[in-house]
């Protein structure tokens, strides 16, 4: 009889045994699967955040890495080290700024979050950390410790090993200074966080885009794509969804508004939505930014230059009192402050052609972003939102970033922008950190004595072929090359603010500064480059205050501006003054600025592409 008794109490034991093993088997394989929900039970342990362990964090891999000194790019200027990798993530800076403090923003407030999340590394940079503020990489660490602070064994082989053959991302890698090859290396990494493809739905609606995307069809595209473009379902839905949903449908049925003395009708596709909207980006929006990421890649803006469009909007975000917000629950977008700038001068390993370890950094970085959080995987990201304006952050950004709302200066139809869910980032040419509006305005149209005017070096091959059919052929075509440097590029402005057209011709890419710097000159623009989405596009009707011209028909530009009667010029350039308080950048942001501008194409776009 004992020994009965034994044996069903043996069998008993190794039942349940088995029951707790199979159990805890399904909830890892539901973790791990990225099953829907599958964070919801992890969720259970804390009500805000996911554990997060070292097996779920990407690392990034880096050797050979050359920091270059924008001021002086002489060989003898150059450090090059061989590292194993870079912090992720830091102690989020105690100091302020020593510039922009005008405006008495305590940055280090808004980032503090109400759950107290312990950073896993708190190592410092050896050197110092790069100041964030500096136009040019020169005071960048050259030690940067190993990720998350644990030793990383390293093996030669490892980097390569978590790259794929996929190419579908390197054809648009370009840059002016620096080239890579087509093949440069796409990474495929695999995430047990991050779920980087595009819903199924939204393959399904996008419209086949022909081989030249006209002005005109880039406004048809965008009116479907706010009718058929969704983003991914949540997976839990929460109360900034209805929020949403609620702005769309007052958006829609906005009221009609007749006259507003800070607002010209007509160079907007529709006054009266972009007027409500903007009344409810005000009223409503908040902004979560991660305060996770170290310096110089994140949280380090560049304000002077043709990429300063990212770092001045950084800077104001991350300063911002209005739109930011500490509860991430709150949060109807999360910002994630990464410059692409520095992202290609701290990481490129020149003559390299290869940006692997490039994507690689930002994957590293998002997957520590959805390991520690819940809110990338509740939307896919689809409510994360990036502001990149160098040439590289489209082919950067469109892997494991591919569901964010993307604002880009290389805003190219046939290089993966989507309608209805990126949005095209101004490129601003900034000469004077403290006075970005220096030498605003130009002269009346009577006195605008040049008929076109263009000047830049020969980047891509369009310059080329404007050169070759207009250089010094006609005294009223005033297109050269690179002009002679003159003290604060005083010819190129006079040229600039003497002229009644200036050509926006594109270079490597199809963004070029001189379209902001026509309209801040008050220069109508005249835009040859095909495929380029213009910025603000959401709202603004840049065909009512620009010229655009096909890049087939350069040969006949001269003829295609005199075709222009007097009075359409005089009321192109009226708007073109008009439209001017849009790009304009403040210390202090202000009503209808650049920087609310660049925010509300982004929150548009959510708004837009919520789902129901």
């Amino acid at each position: 009889m004992g020994g009965d008794y034994l044996s069903m109490f043996q069998l008993e034991t190794k039942r349940f045994l088995w029951f707790i093993g199979i159990t805890f088997s399904v909830i890892l394989a539901l973790q791990y699967l990225e099953l829907p929900y599958g964070n919801v039970l992890l969720s259970l342990f804390s009500s805000d955040k996911i554990p997060t362990s070292q097996s779920t964090i990407s690392q990034t891999i880096v050797t050979n890495v050359t920091i270059f000194n924008e001021s002086n790019s002489t060989d003898a200027t150059k450090d090059t080290m061989p590292i194993i990798g870079f912090v992720l993530e830091p102690e989020w800076p105690q100091n302020k700024s020593e510039k922009f403090h005008e405006s008495g923003n305590d940055e280090t407030n808004i980032h503090q979050e109400e759950q107290n999340i312990t950073p896993l590394s708190t190592h410092e940079h050896k050197s110092g950390r790069l100041d964030p503020y500096s136009p040019s990489p020169e005071n960048a660490p050259t030690n940067l410790a190993p990720p998350f602070g644990f030793k990383t064994n390293v093996s030669p082989n490892i980097t390569t090993a978590m790259l794929s053959n996929d190419d579908n991302i390197a054809n648009s890698i370009k840059k002016e200074s620096f080239r890579p090859s087509q093949n440069g290396g796409n990474i495929q990494g695999k995430s047990s966080s991050i779920s980087s493809n595009v819903p199924k739905e939204n393959q399904e609606s996008h419209t086949q885009i022909p081989e030249v995307t006209t002005i005109s069809e880039m406004n048809k595209l965008l009116f479907q794509s706010h009718a058929s473009y969704r983003s991914m379902k949540p997976r839990w839905f929460s109360d900034v969804d209805q929020e949403l949903l609620q702005a769309r449908s007052e958006i829609e049925n906005a009221p009609i508004v007749k006259n507003n003395q800070n607002l010209y009708g007509p160079i907007y596709h529709n006054v009266s939505m972009f007027k409500r909207s903007y009344e409810l980006m005000e009223e409503n929006l908040k902004v979560y930014i991660y305060r996770e990421g170290a310096r110089p890649i994140l949280h380090s803006p560049f304000l002077t230059g043709i990429y300063a469009s990212e770092g001045w909007f950084m800077k104001l975000m991350e300063a911002n009192k209005r739109f930011v917000t500490k509860n991430p629950k709150k949060a109807h977008l999360f910002y994630l402050p990464f410059s692409s700038r520095m992202l290609e001068e701290v990481l490129y390993v020149k003559d390299s052609h290869s940006h692997k370890n490039l994507i690689q950094y930002l994957h590293a970085y998002v997957d520590l972003i959805a390991g520690r959080y819940s809110f990338w995987n509740r939307t896919g990201g689809a409510d994360h939102f990036l502001v990149g304006c160098h040439d590289w952050a489209p082919s950067e950004t469109k892997l494991h970033l591919a569901n964010c709302i993307r604002s880009l200066c290389n805003a190219d139809v046939k290089e993966g922008f989507v309608f209805g869910k990126d949005a095209s980032l101004p490129e601003t040419y900034v000469r004077n950190a403290q006075n970005p509006t220096r030498d605003l305005g130009g002269n009346s149209g009577s006195k605008r004595t040049t008929l076109a005017f263009f000047a830049g070096s020969m980047h891509g091959y369009l310059r080329p072929i404007l050169l070759q059919h207009w250089e010094n052929k006609d005294p009223d075509m005033k297109i050269f090359g690179k002009l002679p440097k003159s003290k604060g590029n005083s010819n190129y402005i006079q040229y600039m603010k003497s002229s009644k057209y200036c050509i926006c011709a594109k270079g490597y890419e199809v963004n070029s500064p001189r379209v902001v710097e026509a309209i801040f000159y008050e220069c109508v623009p005249v835009i040859i480059s095909d495929n380029f989405v213009p910025p603000f596009f959401e709202v603004l009707d840049w065909e009512s205050f620009a010229v655009f011209v096909l890049e087939k028909d350069i040969p006949n530009l001269k003829n295609i501006l005199l075709s222009i009667p007097e009075k359409r010029y005089l009321r192109l350039l009226m708007r073109v003054k008009k439209v001017q308080q849009h790009f304009l950048w403040h210390k202090n942001p202000v009503k209808y600025d650049i920087f609310h501008m660049i925010l509300h194409s982004i929150w548009y776009n959510r708004v837009f592409s919520a789902t129901s």
